[in-house]
């Protein structure tokens, strides 16, 4: 006979092959579990990277081109040094070689983006021009010379041509042209063949020929907003007091012309500019960026810099200052997202386990019979592992690569980690269950339930251990707060705090059951003793995986709902403090009268609701001492009644409309003391005597009335509100909009055609601008990621619970119906039957939820977490988290429908199988 012949006769079945013919949909689900739990361990890392790489790019790009860009300048060459020799060093080539050189010497992780960089030869100090033509402010405008590279191609020429240097240009040279942006035209009122002689160059001034007027192509950029006199003129002042003001300008040189620049009195400086090119720039090339540009400024680097431009060149950048205030938004927010993040790979690590253990406990009767048989641990445990591999690995695998393909821009490394996490965790699950369950071989089954259940010794240490920890963690992060991504302590507060309750309703489980059961033994159906009899007789841990797993996903579901509630409602209370209404129309700067038809145009908006008219005097002086002495504030001048309303309406000081309205006044008119509502600050300055205020609105007299700590005309300053009928001049300058659903288009259309230089500054622009930045946004879809795969993980774990028992349960109800047991009667046992687990999950999901958000909220700051930035808006009072009603209400009711859905839709199938195949289908069960 052939060797393969024999081989195939002396065979068996292979184990993996045949255990997943045998159960292909349990392989499949847990397939899918697997995948997605990879996907998710895989795609977190990923997404952080990306949305801190994102945010570190938009806040470089977002910054000032004259504060990113890295800038190499030395000196001109020494006057010891022979003339030639100086102009050959500021000529074209000289400065392009050093700028090849200074490149190769940028410093990694520091590049340059040669489309927006520039080198040239400037005046460091501007010079005055001496054409009577020339407009002047209190002095004659004065110039900048700049002879830089790449004009051509950033510009395109509206009228004449570029400049050239005609013939060889030297120091001595006193005729160059020149080119000026259409803004600079405008303003000094020049064009194509415009002179301008521009004094300092010794004897006779320079002669500047205007040969053309260009456009810049991207005005926005490095290359004309690097140094912005280049594009568009400037207000400057001379030091003399009073100043002196004068219009600041650029003259856009030929490169060739820079020698000229070599005899003049502006203290000309050779420069190569670098503007950072930010596409290969990554969050976690952040502490390498910082370090070498500080060694750029002051270091090593510098030392390299100056071999090719010059012992005495200097580096200057404001570069990690914009990186420095990145980083500290970054240190702020990645604490809070860590925790969340903790949260859902807790729940997600405990449903895996769970799913082996329901497997393990299902399967219990055949690993027992194999030890009975002389099967050892190590192989049983072998073939376990072979067979969770098959499915565990390519699902895990797969997960990967969904990761890596749906979030780009990020590492490789973390992800392949949590993924590899997941799938030796999916692996290592049933083996290890399996050998713990089954290390001494049993004749039969013990009782396993939680009737008899009795916690031994190691049980009481490990959740005292458990107990103690999450103590811990919870007065850490409520003391330091969440301050450091890398705490895994204070990171696993809420899970902690999860797990508590979990631990502690398990304990507690047998008590209600007891309670419940005794009158239900006194009643006349026997509904209601079978399912809470079956409740009781549930295992250990057929109820404590599942308890964990919903608690552990309700907390984190409710956790991540509190924190995203916080988050919303702190940028609606930025929004509102940042306009004080829906919308906020106002003239430049709120200081002039606004026209008189303004007002009618708003209220006929579409939407607009009411319309408050306020004026606004943030140049009033209180006068105090006997020296006169002035101190400034606000004062507000408003009409009482619609006031009072839109401060009750915003929730921003509100006050009684009588607070205004002195008792005793004969009517509206000046020269009586006024009630005040005064902010606290300036009340106490004030007192409670009349007091004397200054105004352009009219000198007044007032009485503190009232003290609100803000108010909708001025949500951040100190206050002095008071009767507008009381001001000498009571026109108004702002327009407070409230309505629903605002157009601001419309609003913005409707005053443009009342007046002229009116801004309409609307609460939802100011509310969408909050959320707009990288850092922010990012870490909201994490916190949204996490509430709403929580809810998943929740839901899940309920099915697998449900499932694991559902063949039991069938069987019971085929006996029970050959007994008599109506459909009715079946479906509510079935319902009563699921019900306990899943009520007590719910409300201990609830409890625990409620609890964590109590107990952490202290220790949690949202407010850089909900603004994009802090730097000029008013201060967020309670941007902290607070518990959000429908995260506890709707994962827990959620999770109680649920259970009862899946049981009623049980027994209506098995009301469809006859008894007798289900009672041989299932005899073994």
């Amino acid at each position: 006979m052939a060797w393969w012949r024999q081989r195939t006769e002396r065979g068996v079945a292979p184990w993996v092959r045949t255990r997943l013919r045998t159960a292909p949909g349990a392989a499949v689900a847990f397939g899918v579990l697997v995948l997605v739990t990879a996907f998710l361990a895989a795609a977190l890392p990923r997404a952080l990277d990306a949305y801190e790489t994102k945010g570190l790019r938009q806040e470089i790009a977002g910054a000032p081109p004259a504060a990113t860009s890295v800038e190499l300048s030395a000196p001109q060459p020494g006057l010891e040094i022979a003339q030639s020799t100086r102009e050959k060093a500021v000529r074209p080539p000289a400065l392009a070689a050093v700028r090849r050189a200074a490149l190769a010497r940028l410093p990694a992780p520091l590049r340059a983006d040669t489309t927006e960089s520039a080198y040239g030869v400037r005046t460091s100090k501007s010079l005055v021009g001496l054409n009577h033509w020339l407009p002047v402010i209190d002095a004659p405008p004065r110039f900048t010379l700049v002879a830089q590279s790449g004009l051509a191609a950033h510009a395109t020429v509206r009228g004449g041509r570029l400049p050239i240097a005609a013939g060889e240009v030297t120091a001595d040279t006193r005729k160059v042209e020149a080119a000026v942006t259409e803004a600079t035209a405008r303003t000094l009122r020049l064009r194509v063949g415009s002179v301008i002689d521009v004094d300092g160059f010794g004897g006779a001034p320079l002669v500047v020929r205007i040969t053309g007027i260009v456009e810049p192509r991207h005005p926005q950029g490095g290359y004309w907003s690097a140094e912005p006199v280049l594009r568009t003129p400037g207000v400057a002042a001379d030091a003399p007091v009073p100043p002196q003001f004068h219009w600041d300008a650029g003259l856009l040189l030929a490169p060739g012309a820079a020698p000229v620049l070599l005899g003049s009195q502006g203290q000309p400086e050779l420069y190569w500019r670098f503007a950072p090119a930010t596409d290969r720039l990554t969050a976690q090339d952040v502490p390498g960026l910082v370090s070498r540009i500080a060694s750029l400024e002051g270091g090593p680097e510098l030392l390299r810099m100056r071999e090719v431009a010059g012992g005495t060149a200097a580096v200057a950048t404001d570069l990690e200052t914009i990186v420095g205030s990145y980083t500290t938004t970054r240190a702020a927010i990645t604490p809070v997202v860590a925790v969340g993040a903790f949260g859902i790979g807790a729940v997600a690590a405990v449903v895996l386990v769970m799913a082996g253990g329901l497997v393990a406990a299902r399967r219990a009767a055949e690993l027992a019979l194999l030890r009975a048989r002389g099967g050892s641990l190590r192989g049983i445990a072998g073939r376990l592992l072979a067979e969770t591999a098959v499915v565990a690995v390519p699902a895990a695998a797969t997960g990967l690569l969904l990761a890596v393909l749906t979030v780009d821009e990020a590492r490789l490394l973390p992800a392949v980690l949590g993924a590899s996490a997941v799938a030796l965790l999916a692996c290592a699950v049933l083996p290890v269950r399996a050998v713990v369950a089954h290390r001494r071989p049993r004749a039969h089954a013990e009782r396993d339930d939680l009737a008899h259940a009795r916690p031994g010794r190691r049980r009481t240490v490990a959740e005292l251990t458990v107990l103690v920890l999450a103590v811990g963690s919870v007065v850490a992060l409520r003391r330091r707060g969440a301050s450091s991504a890398g705490d895994l302590l204070v990171s696993a507060a809420p899970v902690l705090v999860g797990l508590i309750a979990a631990l502690v309703l398990v304990r507690l489980y047998p008590l209600p059951l007891r309670w419940a059961a005794r009158p239900a033994t006194r009643g006349r159906g026997v509904v209601g003793f079978l399912s809470l009899a079956r409740a009781g007789r549930s295992s250990t841990v057929g109820v404590a995986l599942p308890l964990l797993a919903l608690l552990l996903a309700l907390t984190t579901a409710a956790f991540g709902g509190s924190v995203l509630a916080g988050v919303s409602d702190a940028r609606d209370r930025a929004a509102l403090l940042a306009t004080g209404a829906d919308a906020r129309i106002a003239g430049p700067g709120e200081v002039t009268p606004l026209p008189a038809g303004v007002a009618g145009a708003v209220r006929k908006v579409a939407g607009v609701r009411a319309v408050t008219a306020v004026r606004i005097e943030r140049t009033a002086e209180l006068t105090s001492g006997g020296a006169g002495a002035k101190e400034g504030l606000t004062l507000i001048g408003v009409e009482p009644a619609s006031y009072a309303r839109l401060a009750r309406q915003t929730g921003l000081g509100a006050f009684p409309a009588e607070v205004l309205k002195p008792k005793g006044a004969q009517g509206a008119g000046t020269g009586r003391v006024l009630n005040a509502v005064a902010s606290p600050g300036l009340a106490e300055r004030l007192g409670r005597a009349p007091r004397r205020i200054t105004s352009l609105a009219g000198d007044i007299t007032v009485r503190i009335a009232a003290v609100r700590s803000r108010t909708p005309a001025a949500p951040g300053a100190d206050f002095l509100l008071v009767d507008a009928a009381g001001l000498t001049h009571s026109d108004p300058t702002t327009l407070l909009a409230t309505g629903a659903a605002l157009d601001a288009p419309a609003l913005r259309t409707a005053v443009r055609g009342a007046g002229k230089g009116l801004t309409v500054t609307s609460r939802d622009e100011e509310r969408a601008a909050l959320s707009d930045a990288p850092l922010q946004a990012g870490a909201e879809r994490i916190y949204t990621t996490a509430a709403l795969a929580g809810a998943g993980y929740a839901v899940l774990a309920l099915l697998l619970s449900l499932l694991q028992s559902a063949p039991e349960r069938a069987a019971l109800l085929a006996r029970l119906h050959t007994m008599g047991l109506t459909p009715r009667q079946g479906r509510r046992l079935l319902s009563l039957d699921a019900l306990p687990q899943a009520l007590l999950a719910a409300s201990g999901g609830m409890l625990a939820g409620w609890a964590t958000v109590r107990l952490l909220a202290p220790g949690i700051d949202l407010e850089r977490l909900a603004l994009a930035t802090a730097a000029g808006r008013v201060p967020v009072i309670g941007a902290s988290l607070r518990t959000d009603v429908w995260s506890l209400l709707l994962p827990a009711a959620g999770t109680v429908l649920l259970a009862w859905a899946v049981a009623v839709a049980q027994a209506w199938w098995a009301g469809r199988r006859t008894s007798i195949t289900e009672l041989r289908t299932g005899g073994m069960r």
